[in-house]
């Protein structure tokens, strides 16, 4: 794109690949407050355009002619406060990978352009406020974090692109494209997406590695929800609509890149905050602030919504890993656990056998401190089981292609054909039009097979001269949490994707077991990729860089290193919740479209404090008064709980406490017990050893409404098996240190006798 500025319209010329076709589109400034765009919808060539750039500057000429602006690589969308319109574009972007030739990039520098001329900019009453407006959307970074792609709907898992394909409007309404809102009013007007891009909010690294001699594309995207978006202490639990906070789908695909058919696989999980009314009050003294368990919602329909919503998207079955702690000596996650579970049972109750809640209730951190355990082989386990349930994707392209051109996996992005800026990379500054009408129509997967199973190279059917291997689907994803869904859940999903990494690499004959070890190079490879993700999405939500100690301690760092970590972290994480995360909410909910600016109403920051803490209305503000606890869990009645609505700033209203789970003579609020928590928090993690692949072992067991104690923690694994097998294990290696100590001597004094 070229943005050129007149007086009062703003011009947008867009090309094609070959600068041999352009569209124009034109924004007025004489009417700022209103959104007023017209596409042109000639299709111009190269001497036309140089003709039409001629004639506006022409036109023009009176008020100062046709002036260029900058390139632009897309609209982002447009804008509105208390006074004109502003409109947001992309100026530059840098390619971070590349899905079978269709190039993903990563925003790297956008402006904010006001659509009133400075003759027509319209008289506002309170000026201050719409230059604070502006400041608060600015602190939403668009250069972390945010990625898209012209021609590949990056918003989507791969399987979704291949299956159900989607394009235009559909796209903008997944819950994955963050600028929704901002697009919105353009593409009402123009009924159109060709001049805007989708921008996904999460991680992206894409990265080769080489394996019997073959190169293969590992790439690790997440995509963080729009719904119910937001802060660590700001956002918990689930919403009325049955949206959670902290959703992030985590997919990671493989593919060769490679002369002849080329293969490509994706295995999807999902992580997001325990679905119930739960929240946690920000205090500036206590670095575990309570957890707070509204009894609101007793037949579990915001719970029921949430799996209805996952069921739709990803299929059966739904297994649930849960993280939490079971037993505490004050109880705070546990309760959580305890009522997670019953809200799990009674969903259940209402279900099919066939499309029951899978659920594993396990207890990381009591398995990481135990010496009798290895955390890692655990999850690595289970995420066997769970891929057996669940399968992953893998498709075969029939055509075969040099390495590096594009597939058409669906139809174009935006269907358009046009694409026009500057690419910055570290290559230097490249022509990045992309033109989607160059794709084969040939380059695609075929049909889908939903009964297809089992490994795909063991079934092959003969295309001609080319053996096309039959695709596989993923019906039903792995969820997991634990309180934040940040530290815990990461070490998990690198489990899961470390069992997925075997089994994908195997369908795409790269080795010859499905199994990877984890003390294996690519199992170290793909640590990397989590603790990138992990400490990504936990800066995001939580303000600092995840906990990694699992990850620190398979690496063999020393504990008090560990530790001085941890703790560092810590401290970055509360400071983060108790100062800036309710500025940081506030950008959110603007830039989301949760909180629409108008005269005479509340603004963000009329409450805020001289530190600049809360930045919310003065209903909200009295949500996050401090409790001055030393984090114990509370209950709260719902006679008075109400809400702005599912995404908006909820503003509740409590009763007094009808329950207070803290055992007596605490000293609340004291310097003392923020300390001593934030000690027992570091934890530290011993005896690791390989993991040693096991035969597929599943138990189903009933499921009874049994609410009063910690039994039935799995409906789909046998928990004897789980421990028994970890703790053979464990036994194994132990025998193994006993031999060494006993045998050591008499190696030395052999060693003696040969020396004399």
């Amino acid at each position: 794109y070229f943005f050129y500025s007149a007086h009062c319209k703003f011009y947008i010329l867009g090309t094609n690949t070959d600068k041999t076709l352009w569209r124009l589109l034109k924004i007025d400034r004489m009417e700022p407050s209103e959104l007023n765009i017209d596409e042109d919808s000639t299709m111009y060539s190269h001497s036309e355009y140089l003709d039409l750039r001629k004639t506006l500057d022409e036109d023009h000429r009176s008020t100062g002619g046709l002036n260029f602006v900058t390139n632009c690589c897309g609209i982002i969308g447009f804008i509105k406060f208390l006074g004109p319109y502003y409109m947001l574009i992309i100026t530059e972007q840098r390619k971070i990978g590349a899905i079978f030739g269709h190039a993903v990039y990563q925003v790297t520098k956008t402006a904010m352009i006001e659509l009133s001329s400075s003759k027509m900019k319209p008289t506002l009453l309170n000026s201050n406020d719409e230059n604070r407006y502006k400041k608060l959307l600015q602190t939403i970074d668009l250069r972390k974090d945010f990625f898209f792609s012209h021609s590949y709907h990056i918003m989507r898992s791969l399987q979704k692109n291949f299956n159900d394909p989607q394009e235009g409007w559909d796209l903008y309404d997944t819950m994955f494209v963050w600028n929704e809102f901002l697009t919105r009013g353009v593409r009402n007007i123009l009924e159109s997406t060709c001049w805007t891009v989708a921008l996904v909010y999460g991680f992206f690294k894409q990265d080769k590695i080489k394996t019997s001699g073959k190169d293969i594309m590992l790439t690790l995207i997440a995509r963080r929800s729009r719904h119910y978006a937001g802060t660590r202490y700001l956002r918990r639990g689930v919403n009325e609509e049955g949206r959670v906070a902290n959703d992030v789908e985590t997919e990671q695909l493989v593919f060769d890149d490679t002369l002849g058919p080329r293969q490509i696989s994706s295995v999807v999980q999902n992580r997001g905050s325990i679905p119930l009314f739960w929240s946690q009050e920000t205090s500036k003294l206590i670095i575990k602030p309570d957890i707070i368990l509204h009894e609101k919602d007793n037949n579990y329909e915001a719970t029921r919504l949430h799996f209805e919503n996952l069921r739709r998207r990803y299929g059966d079955p739904i297994i649930i890993l849960n993280l939490i702690k079971t037993r505490e000596r004050k109880p705070r996650e546990s309760t959580l656990r305890q009522e997670f579970d019953k809200a799990i049972k009674i969903i259940n109750n209402g279900l099919p056998v066939e499309n029951h809640l899978r659920f594993l209730h396990w207890d990381l951190n009591k398995s990481t401190r135990s010496k009798n355990a290895n955390a890692l082989q655990v999850l690595m386990k289970v995420a066997f089981e769970a891929l057996n349930l669940t399968e992953f994707f893998y498709c075969q392209a029939s055509s075969a292609q040099t390495p590096g051109s594009s597939l058409n996996l669906h139809a174009p992005l935006n269907g358009c054909g046009f694409r026009g800026c500057d690419d910055k990379n570290d290559g230097g500054n490249t022509d990045c039009i992309d033109n989607n009408g160059d794709i084969s129509q040939e380059d695609t997967c075929g049909s889908s097979d939903t009964s297809t199973s089992g490994i795909a190279e063991d079934v092959a059917t003969n295309n001609g001269s080319t053996t096309v291997k039959p695709p596989k689907l993923q019906n039903g994803v792995l969820r997991t949490n634990c309180i934040d869904c940040l530290d815990r859940t990461n070490v998990a999903q690198y489990a899961y994707g470390l069992a997925s990494l075997g089994r994908q690499l195997h369908a795409l004959g790269s080795v010859e077991s499905p199994e990877l070890d984890l003390d294996s190079p690519l199992a170290h490879h793909l640590m990397h990729f989590y603790e990138r993700m992990g400490d990504t999405l936990a800066l995001q939500y939580g303000g600092s860089a995840a906990h990694n100690k699992i990850f620190s301690a398979k690496r063999g760092h020393l504990k008090f290193a560990i530790q001085s970590q941890e703790f560092f972290r810590t401290l970055q994480r509360y400071y983060s919740n108790a100062y800036m995360d309710a500025y940081k909410q506030a950008a959110i909910n603007l830039f989301l479209g949760y909180h629409r600016p108008q005269q005479e109403k509340f603004a963000p920051w009329e409450s805020e404090s001289v530190a600049g803490e809360n930045v919310l209305d003065d209903k909200t503000s009295q949500l996050i008064k401090r409790s001055r606890s030393d984090g114990s869990i509370l209950r709260k009645s719902n006679t008075s709980l109400s809400s702005n609505g599912p995404n908006g700033i909820s503003t509740p209203g409590f009763s007094d406490f009808k329950n207070e789970l803290q055992p007596p003579n605490c000293r609340s609020g004291s310097v003392h017990d923020a300390v001593s928590k934030l000690s027992d928090s570091l934890f530290s993690i011993e005896n690791y050893c390989s993991y040693t692949p096991t035969v597929p072992h599943i138990k189903y067991t009933s499921c009874e409404l049994d609410y009063g104690n910690f039994s039935g923690d799995s409906n789909f694994l046998d928990l004897d098996w789980l421990s028994a097998s970890d703790n053979g294990s464990h036994a194994h290696k132990m025998w193994q240190q006993r031999i060494i100590r006993l045998t050591f001597p008499l190696f030395l004094l052999v060693l003696f006798y040969i020396y004399h």
